[in-house]
């Protein structure tokens, strides 16, 4: 069975950008990206440009382009990131069925969860970016919240025959125990929504030259600004409350943080994992992901996650982390 980006062959995606007027030498190299398709693309005399070409019938038209107008409203405030590039004041473009954006190159490495030398500048960019990202909302993108990342992907999961049977009924029990959990923790926990980066993990955030600057905003959505955040800590609990100042101490020189939300981490941690495997479920169709991910569908995968997802409960009756100072 045939998916729609098998015929985004080189060729067309050369020609899709060569409609906007750019000259190729005609070198295409394919990055690192499964939920669309992302492309470093050779210009005459000058840099290498990069092509997004969209996922078919994920994101409306207008979805898109409110994630480009967010990325150009970060960058008019001086906030660095990678914001698509304009042709005749448009960013989203067409070309033989495919929905496509282009972006200046840019390089850099990724920030160490953890690392206390980079947690107060992190938090100061995340700040910055919540400064904007409060002042309005999104009108086009989904909301992060239990129904969208943990309900409907147990539903994908449970219908989709991907969970072995010899560990489905352990799988389906503890997911909605998980559920039923969040959903009592996410009544009760007052958050504001804002807009988000929205899958602001470390390889999202690039480190040149003694800056950092934010990479695709393709899951920019509404919801509580901890979401940005908690993906920066890693280790025991006394590391992370170390990691929790530090980063709120940049932070907060940019934008307030209501310490009401924080009991979230665990719950968002939780969602995560669970539309993760999810996500794996709705791309099978695309010949990609089979031998990307060869282990999805395996009895020791849904092992671990039935294990990984107990934990999350145990975790959820441990104390928040908290803000000290």
């Amino acid at each position: 069975m045939s998916h729609p980006f098998d015929s985004l062959t080189p060729d067309l995606v050369l020609d899709a950008v060569e409609s906007l007027g750019y000259l190729s030498d005609a070198r295409v190299l394919a990055l690192n990206s499964y939920e669309n398709r992302v492309y470093q693309i050779g210009i005459e005399d000058q840099a290498p440009l990069i092509a997004k070409f969209y996922r078919p019938a994920r994101w409306s038209d207008a979805a898109i382009e409110e994630e480009h107008r967010f990325s150009l409203e970060l960058a008019e405030h001086e906030i660095p990131v990678v914001a698509p590039l304009e042709r005749e004041g448009r960013t989203l473009f067409e070309h033989a069925g495919f929905r496509f954006a282009l972006f200046p190159r840019r390089g850099g490495r990724s920030p160490e969860p953890g690392n206390l030398d980079q947690l107060y500048a992190l938090g100061q960019l995340l700040g910055r970016l919540h400064a904007v990202g409060a002042t309005r909302p999104f009108a086009h993108r989904e909301t992060l919240n239990v129904q969208h990342f943990g309900h409907a992907s147990l539903a994908t999961l449970l219908d989709g025959g991907f969970i072995p049977r010899s560990l489905l009924p352990a799988y389906e029990s503890v997911a909605r125990d998980l559920l039923a959990r969040l959903d009592d923790l996410f009544a009760s926990v007052t958050a504001p929504s804002i807009r988000l980066h929205g899958d602001c993990h470390p390889g999202n955030i690039l480190h040149r030259e003694d800056a950092y600057h934010l990479v695709d905003l393709d899951d920019c959505r509404m919801g509580p600004p901890i979401q940005d955040l908690w993906m920066m800590l890693a280790g025991e609990r006394h590391e992370r409350l170390s990691q929790l100042a530090e980063l709120m101490e940049g932070y907060q020189q940019f934008h307030d943080f209501d310490p009401r939300q924080l009991p979230l981490i665990e719950g968002l941690r939780s969602l995560r994992l669970l539309h993760y495997s999810a996500w794996l479920a709705r791309r099978w169709d695309d010949p990609a992901f089979p031998p990307s991910f060869p282990w999805f569908g395996s009895e020791r995968y849904w092992g671990d996650q039935v294990l990984t997802l107990r934990e999350q409960i145990a975790a959820l009756d441990e104390e928040p982390l908290k803000l000290f100072g």
